[in-house]
């Protein structure tokens, strides 16, 4: 599914102030991200924008789902509000952390609050998502 709206000067949905261009929007367009919290946020970009495409590429093979849809459940739309960047820790030579909280709202329903610890993981240079740490 191609993304919803890459409008390179639009304020980047990752929240960063910066404009999705330079911001998610080099990765999004293949460039490595230069570090964990940098793919974080570009996934969070991709969940906002719709970017199934990215979101499979940047997922770790030993853990990526074969498919992964972002249909909207029975009409409900999704609508991500924001997202809240807490840590973000290097583990080893090509492994960290990222801890977060994504806020989002499904139709006219109340604002749930995701809060998750991921694992990334480097492979010739480039980070990807692993897994989210119970």
């Amino acid at each position: 599914m191609p993304p919803m709206h890459t409008d390179p000067a639009m304020p980047c949905p990752c929240g960063s102030g910066q404009p999705y261009g330079p911001c998610c929007g080099r990765c999004h367009a293949g460039e490595p991200a230069a570090d964990a919290e940098a793919l974080m946020r570009s996934r969070y970009s991709a969940f906002v924008l719709k970017d199934v495409d990215y979101l499979l590429a940047s997922w770790h093979p030993k853990t990526r789902p074969e498919q992964l849809s972002l249909d909207d459940a029975a009409g409900q739309r999704t609508q991500w509000l924001g997202l809240d960047v807490k840590r973000h820790r290097v583990t080893g030579a090509d492994t960290a952390e990222v801890e977060f909280v994504a806020r989002y709202r499904i139709g006219g329903g109340s604002a749930v609050r995701m809060a998750e610890h991921s694992r990334f993981e480097r492979i010739d240079g480039r980070w990807y998502y692993l897994d989210a740490l119970e």
